[in-house]
């Protein structure tokens, strides 16, 4: 992982020791397991969205606040030069080898109180995707700037291109990757209940 990528695992830690709380006690609220809150602390696994949301809601905190340094009551700017340098934060899925499956850039993270995640997320061509569907609460919207994604929803598989877009509910078991052998920039808006 890069430098200028957020280290959600110690925000995350810091976030709990802060609020004394112990990592059986965030497992427990959150319905992981101890193993996998402190993997992710001691950022050995990338989690996906679901378990961050697990964990945010077992802090009592929003998601941003995991990528958030500063929070602004005012509108946001996010500029396109900004965002290439700002922060980004790579998921895997669990999967140690594959850090950069896909790397999001978050473009709203000092706007305070906000219940939308919009991210424009690179996604990383894999061969043979080995992935695991996550689900959790929210609905999602996605656009595909370029390239080409696949998105396996329940037990449907969609397809789609550059222009193309899709709108979920993000608790039906769901992943979104590359085409086989195919990379992609979306924009991605994640919505989550608070």
């Amino acid at each position: 992982m890069s430098n200028n990528n957020v280290l959600i695992g110690a925000k995350i830690k810091r976030l709990r020791e802060t609020k004394n709380l112990s990592v059986e006690e965030i497992a427990e609220r959150s319905g992981l397991t101890v193993e996998q809150i402190s993997s992710i602390e001691n950022d050995v696994n990338l989690p996906s969205l679901g378990p961050l949301i697990k964990i945010a809601r077992a802090l009592g905190v929003r998601l941003g606040t995991f990528m958030d340094d500063n929070d602004a009551l005012g509108p946001i700017v996010t500029r396109a030069a900004d965002r290439e340098k700002d922060s980004s934060i790579s998921f895997s899925n669990d999967a140690t080898d594959a850090r950069k499956h896909m790397e999001y850039h978050p473009l709203a993270q000092q706007k305070a109180g906000r219940h939308m995640e919009p991210f424009v997320i690179d996604i990383n061509p894999e061969e043979s995707p080995e992935f695991q569907l996550s689900a959790h609460e929210g609905e999602e919207f996605i656009y595909v700037m370029q390239g080409e994604i696949e998105i396996v929803y329940g037990k449907e598989t969609y397809n789609l291109k550059e222009g193309d877009s899709i709108f979920y509910d993000s608790i039906v078991k769901h992943h979104v990757h590359g085409a086989p052998g195919k990379s992609a920039k979306i924009l991605a808006v994640v919505y989550i209940p608070f």
